[in-house]
């Protein structure tokens, strides 16, 4: 299965279906060989001591793509962000992604994770294409964030 992401747009409606790629753990030398160098959004998530994946941070790709973003975004020593920096030091963490090449759908299908995970205290902006936005998960892992 392609990480990437489909659309279906009814005027006034959109409706997105998200293929993720498989959840992989975190390890710089797989990022820099496996993850494409292309758009798109991710997601961090840390193993508790109970061997629970709990999703901690999601974010889009563009300048860089997601290989640099990735990269980035899982080693505690290049991680700016004090809460994301002690998690990445005391878990094992892993990720996921898709690839999104139009800056506009990933505004949208973020815009619609952030309204989801935070409905009050969320900043995405949707790209104001779409009255009503839709998004539908596809994981093999069967690690489907919103039901």
């Amino acid at each position: 299965m392609e990480a990437e992401v489909t659309k279906l747009v009814e005027a006034p409606d959109v409706y997105y279906t998200v293929f993720w790629s498989r959840l992989r753990k975190a390890d710089r030398y797989e990022i820099i060989t496996k993850v494409p160098s292309v758009s798109g959004i991710f997601e961090l998530y840390y193993q508790d001591e109970h061997k629970q994946l709990n999703l901690f941070h999601i974010a889009k790709a563009w300048y860089g793509g997601l290989r640099t973003a990735l990269r980035k975004a899982t080693d505690p020593e290049l991680e700016e962000e004090d809460s994301r920096k002690a998690i990445l030091e005391k878990h094992d963490c892993f990720y996921r992604y898709t690839i999104i090449p139009s800056y506009a759908d990933m505004s949208d299908v973020l815009y619609f994770f952030a309204a989801t995970y935070r409905p009050h205290s969320h900043k995405v902006v949707a790209s104001g294409r779409y009255q009503n936005i839709y998004v539908n998960e596809v994981s093999e892992d069967k690690i489907v964030t919103v039901d």
